[in-house]
């Protein structure tokens, strides 16, 4: 097998760029503290959804372990019907608009709109995490044996790259606006 063109490499990779960021700056640094602070009210960390009271840092994790739950639950009957038919790129694109339209989303969240901040992120973890297993599976398939290696660290290097970029963007539009 021969490793495909500089610009396929290219353009695996970054997808890497673009899906780390959501990562990093969603799951794990803006998001968690700006949803905690909208669920907060008159100095109480207890948010009602669904009939319950849950605690707002809670809500949160349980919303993106669902989330990733019905993505484990299905991966299996997914995969399966890509690898059969031939077609994960386009699950890969289902998922990655299923979740550019859950971050685009959650630019309307605020505190009168729970629900709709708890369906946009479940959209988002499920879009971002959904598309990870066929952008996985083109590795094999664009790099020789021998190249694979070199080429998942250049995925992976971008990704760090985008990360970190979209991070000082971040941490400037929060210091400075």
């Amino acid at each position: 097998m021969q490793t495909a063109s500089k610009k396929v490499i290219n353009g695996w990779a970054m997808y890497d760029w673009a899906n780390s960021v959501y990562n990093l700056v969603i799951t794990t640094t803006f998001f968690p503290i700006y949803f905690t602070a909208v669920t907060k009210k008159e100095g109480s960390d207890l948010v009602h959804f669904m009939g319950r009271d849950f605690v707002n840092s809670s809500l949160y994790d349980y919303t993106i372990a669902i989330a990733y739950l019905l993505i484990a639950f299905s991966y299996p009957i997914l995969t399966s019907i890509a690898d059969t038919r031939g077609n994960k790129k386009s699950f890969m694109q289902a998922f990655c608009y299923l979740g550019a339209v859950g971050c685009s989303l959650l630019f309307f969240f605020d505190a009168g709109n729970l629900w709709l901040g708890i369906m946009a992120f479940m959209m988002a973890a499920m879009g971002y995490v959904g598309s990870l297993v066929f952008y996985n599976a083109y590795l094999p398939e664009i790099a020789a044996p021998e190249d694979r290696d070199r080429i998942s660290a250049k995925g992976y290097s971008y990704g760090y790259i985008g990360s970190v970029i979209m991070q000082v963007i971040g941490f400037a539009l929060v210091l400075y606006f």
